[in-house]
């Protein structure tokens, strides 16, 4: 396997180790993979507010093929990737701008990454990080009418591959390129590449005005042996920043571990996943969502295809109640939607407020299951408005009481 195979638009790494399989002395809370937890099934009305929202296709313009990237108290920022246009909407769906500066120019951006734009309404600056791969690594700021502001010049090397405003001065960002390339130097012999006493970490904090570091988070991350077949290493997407009402939840499946990074800059383990990775086990913890009473996690499967880890469309989600300890499968059920399990997970979308989670329901699904008889209520009503060929998605916004 060579470094073809890089999944570049997402590039964060899954090695195995060998590493004991005990639970660690300091009582940090743990999800138990090789248990067979009972499901719980739930009807998400008894536990959040749902309301459904459509982001206006009035203009033809804003008929998009792509995703939310920011939610703001007023404001819905939007990347459409099959045009590589910037829109926002507002929090009611209603168009409100949208600009496209793609280019090779000084002050356009070389195309649009899947994920991480952020926008500041205070300032009205949107931030966009070139594409993975693509140029230098910059962070380009925009006005909402794609006015121009700055770019952000990052350390040499640098790719992007999740980011968040920390605080009003800085951004708090992943560098995807980091462990890979750490990886890459110990298949080529280099041992002090995971060496604990470099100041090496992937999360990194970086001026708002000007790209500089302004300094390192230091996630542990253990020594990754490599093995199997040819010893080359395979990148996966996990939500490595999500944000919760403390700070953020740092996740490094390198060890295992979920780490709360305070608004202090303190860093705490929160959640641990046993048994750790090895290579008879390849379920990977991908970050969790703490609101309320639960926390909500997905675990994920690595499968061996010809001595190449490869990634499995299985995957578990589980809740852990925080109160009692006690972990369950998740079944999430709505009134609206017969028929239509629902799962709270990191991996896609991100949550924007710390109580609050949103879920993308394809229109032609929903049509379908209207058809079937099968919704009901303002779900219904909302989707006999819709047309499938005129209209984007529906989503539906789950506010935990």
């Amino acid at each position: 396997m060579t470094k073809k195979n890089v999944l570049l638009f997402f590039l964060t790494i899954f090695a195995t180790g060998c590493v004991s399989d005990k639970q660690s002395s300091d009582s940090i809370p743990f999800i138990d993979v090789r248990k067979n937890y009972p499901e719980k099934e739930i009807v998400l009305t008894d536990i959040a507010d749902i309301s459904y929202l459509h982001l206006s296709t009035k203009n033809e313009d804003y008929l998009y093929k792509g995703g939310i990237q920011d939610i703001t108290e007023n404001t819905i920022l939007v990347f459409d990737w099959a045009t590589n246009s910037v829109l926002f909407f507002s929090r009611d769906g209603n168009p409100r701008s949208r600009f496209n500066r793609l280019g090779q120019g000084p002050e356009e951006y070389p195309g649009l990454p899947f994920w991480d734009g952020v926008y500041d309404e205070a300032s009205d600056e949107v931030y966009i990080p070139a594409a993975s791969g693509i140029g230098p690594s910059l962070i380009y700021v925009y006005s909402s009418a794609g006015e121009y502001r700055r770019k952000l010049n990052l350390p040499q090397g640098v790719r992007i591959d999740q980011m968040v405003f920390f605080d009003d001065q800085s951004i708090l960002l992943h560098d995807g390129f980091k462990l890979m390339n750490k990886t890459y130097r110990r298949i080529a012999g280099d041992h002090s590449a995971f060496s604990p006493q470099l100041n090496d970490s992937s999360f990194l904090l970086v001026s708002r005005i000007d790209g500089k570091v302004l300094e390192y988070v230091e996630v542990p991350s253990p020594v990754l042996p490599i093995s199997g077949g040819s010893a080359s290493p395979v990148f996966f997407t996990y939500q490595r920043i999500v944000k919760c009402s403390d700070g953020y939840l740092l996740c490094n499946p390198e060890n295992d571990t979920i780490y709360l990074y305070n608004k202090d800059k303190s860093l705490t383990p929160i959640l641990r996943k046993i048994p750790l990775l090895s290579e008879s086990n390849r379920r990977v913890l991908n970050n969790c969502i703490d609101v309320g009473k639960y926390q909500f996690m997905e675990i994920s499967r690595r499968l061996m295809d010809n001595e190449v880890v490869v990634p499995s469309s299985d995957k578990e989600y589980y809740m852990r109640d925080k109160e009692t300890g006690e972990v369950f499968r998740q079944k999430f059920t709505l009134p609206d939607y017969k028929g239509k399990e629902f799962f709270i997970h990191t991996s896609f979308p991100l949550r924007y407020f710390e109580n609050e989670y949103h879920i993308l329901l394809s229109l032609s699904e929903l049509k379908q299951a209207d058809k079937e008889n099968r919704l009901s209520g303002a779900l219904k009503e909302l989707v006999a408005t819709l047309n499938e060929m005129e209209d984007n998605d529906v989503y539906m916004f789950v506010k935990f009481k």
